[in-house]
């Protein structure tokens, strides 16, 4: 696998692992703890350098299974994890980028992960409560303390990445992006560009529905954030179909996967675009890797660039609640 470098000469594999899913969101897990272990050691195996955690996924422990796992192998990855949430009693009950806050979660996510340095700490969601200039510049003295490499924001909108880089450099933004979620590229995007920031796309299969598995009448378990979502509810599944129905098309035209296709669009957008496909299998953890090797055509580029205003895409990636807290 190639490597690509994102902002602040951050280099790491063109695609990294989310490892949000193999302690939450998706409902009851296929395999064991041991099992997940494996997967992210075979990620590592597959050239994957980098790996995407959070302080706020279980709550604390995803952290800690993700130290586990690459602990004999820290040398030759690296890890992100997150802050800004109001951990009480093992949920969330709000937002928190206090600065006491902040250095209060960076220690505790160096024990949970066993590192002794976090090499991309991303702000999870703006706080409104917070000036970004106060959040950056906590970070920037942890930086400067030795405890992070890197500075990260995430789901922010482009003015205040703009006000936070220019009070500490920002290495990433990671924002939802991929065939059906182009949220990220009227503003966000030439940000980047502007600033030498990269851009980490997470759900970059659109939660399993660019891979052609969700059936238009599929339900959801409990525990699966998909039962919560609007473009996943009954009425939007069938509206939807025909969009993952063309990506099967060019896939098969191609002797690739429809999730390779979604995968190898997004790598073909920018070079400092950084996918984190998550998974929990495998077999997948393979299929997407190989996706660094599908070519597209300049004419394929085109068509798949303008599939979702031209098929149309049914229904809010988030719900209300949720979507007031991205874009700030």
């Amino acid at each position: 696998m190639h490597i690509r470098t994102l902002g602040q000469g951050m280099r790491v594999s063109a695609l990294g692992l989310g490892c949000m899913g193999m302690s939450q969101s998706y409902g009851p897990n296929p395999g064991t703890r041991e099992d997940m272990i494996e997967v992210i050691r075979s990620a590592a195996d597959a050239g994957v350098t980098f790996f995407d955690t959070a302080e706020v996924y279980g709550p604390h422990v995803n952290e800690e299974l993700v130290g586990e796992a690459i602990g004999p192998i820290r040398d030759q990855v690296q890890v992100a994890t997150k802050f800004g949430w109001d951990i009480r009693n093992g949920r969330s009950v709000g937002l928190n980028s206090r600065p006491e806050q902040i250095r209060k979660v960076a220690d505790a996510s160096l024990r949970r992960l066993g590192v002794e340095v976090i090499d991309l700490f991303y702000q999870h969601r703006v706080d409104p409560d917070v000036p970004i200039e106060d959040v950056a510049g906590t970070v920037g003295e942890l930086v400067r303390a030795g405890k992070v490499r890197h500075f990260g924001l995430s789901e922010v909108g482009a003015a205040t990445l703009r006000k936070a880089h220019a009070t500490h450099p920002v290495t990433a933004v990671q924002s939802e992006y991929s065939l059906w979620t182009r949220d990220p590229e009227p503003e966000v995007l030439p940000a980047c560009a502007e600033l030498g920031v990269g851009f980490v796309p997470f759900s970059p299969l659109g939660k399993g529905f660019l891979t052609g598995t969700v059936d238009p009448g599929a339900s959801f378990s409990e525990g699966d954030i998909r039962a919560t979502i609007p473009r996943f509810d009954a009425e939007h599944l069938p509206a939807n179909q025909p969009l993952v129905d063309h990506v099967r098309l060019l896939a098969e035209a191609k002797g690739a996967t429809p999730g390779q296709i979604a995968l190898a669009w997004l790598l073909a957008q920018r070079p400092w675009i950084v996918p984190i496909p998550g998974t929990r299998r495998l077999s997948r953890l393979r299929e997407n890797a190989e996706a660094t090797a599908v070519g597209l055509s300049a004419d394929e580029r085109a068509d798949l660039d303008d599939l979702a205003a031209r098929v149309g895409v049914a229904g809010d990636r988030y719900g209300e609640a949720h979507m007031n807290l991205v874009g700030r």
